[in-house]
């Protein structure tokens, strides 16, 4: 993307260009998220047949019984997957970043570069995770209302800790700084992107019951569902992450003159340096 170009963007501007972007970066975002996700979603339906293959092995009319050892066995295991799900998630989603983020910084980093990027920033991404997650469960104790205000206002504090080195408290901030005065704008897009990804999981869960409603086969049931689940994931994770990367970065050209700053660096001018003086 030609910084020359970049200009403040409307609601509707923001998801053409972030659909724009994914599409023409889909084959990368694909093996991001897939890469990512594919093995959880895997050791997912492993757990699943465990479980179902403990029903199968007890005999007609024999009563259920509660093998506790089994059953925290099980317990632990959706335990493990559901950690190693959130874990893959803040992956895809940061690889995803990054490989969008490209149409702006006018790079093309491949999906290998982007999980490598992703990864190196891993443990800052699961922590800003943590700082956020709790301080919106106290928002929403107190109050739902500066609860809804805080999950908008954080929207972008995952671009600002990938792009900026912010970390914690600090991306928290500056994602409340920069979303300020655009908080409408941004609940807008983020209402929207959401709508759209919502119908997207329905229609492939949708799908998911209709391939297995008639079938009694565990094996079959749970790789469909896993391969339902990938499929759901590679969707619609990178969308997300388009929308808001472009949000971030239509928010710095606005407050900040990101697109001037991008064609200082493109001429090869450092823009925290003052001008030459005149001859």
């Amino acid at each position: 993307m030609d910084p020359a170009g970049l200009r403040p963007l409307g609601v509707g501007e923001i998801l053409d260009l972030a659909i724009k972007v994914y599409r023409s970066r889909f084959a990368d975002l694909v093996k991001v998220v897939a890469v990512a996700v594919t093995p959880v979603f895997v050791l997912g339906a492993l757990v699943q047949l465990s479980a179902s293959s403990e029903d199968e092995a007890r005999l007609p009319g024999e009563a259920a019984s509660v093998d506790f050892s089994d059953l925290w066995t099980f317990v632990a295991g959706v335990f493990l997957v559901a950690v190693l799900g959130f874990v893959a998630s803040q992956l895809a989603s940061a690889a995803s970043f990054r490989i969008v983020s490209g149409a702006y910084l006018g790079e093309s980093p491949t999906w290998r570069e982007s999980l490598g990027f992703a990864a190196s920033r891993l443990r800052s991404l699961l922590w800003l995770s943590v700082v956020l997650g709790f301080f919106l469960v106290l928002a929403f104790l107190a109050l739902i209302i500066p609860g809804f205000y805080f999950a908008v206002a954080w929207t972008v504090a995952t671009p600002v800790l990938l792009f900026e080195g912010l970390r914690g408290r600090q991306a928290l901030a500056r994602s409340r700084a920069l979303v300020r005065d655009r908080w409408w704008p941004t609940l807008a897009v983020i209402f929207l992107s959401t709508v759209f990804t919502a119908i997207v999981q329905a229609i492939f869960g949708s799908l998911f019951f209709a391939a297995v409603s008639d079938g009694d086969n565990d094996t079959a049931v749970a790789l469909a569902n896993a391969a339902t689940n990938i499929t759901a994931s590679v969707v619609t994770t990178p969308f997300t992450a388009a929308v808001i990367a472009v949000v971030y970065f239509d928010l710095r050209v606005r407050k900040e003159g990101f697109d001037l700053e991008l064609l200082t660096r493109r001429v090869g001018v450092d823009p925290g340096q003052p001008p030459p003086p005149d001859a």
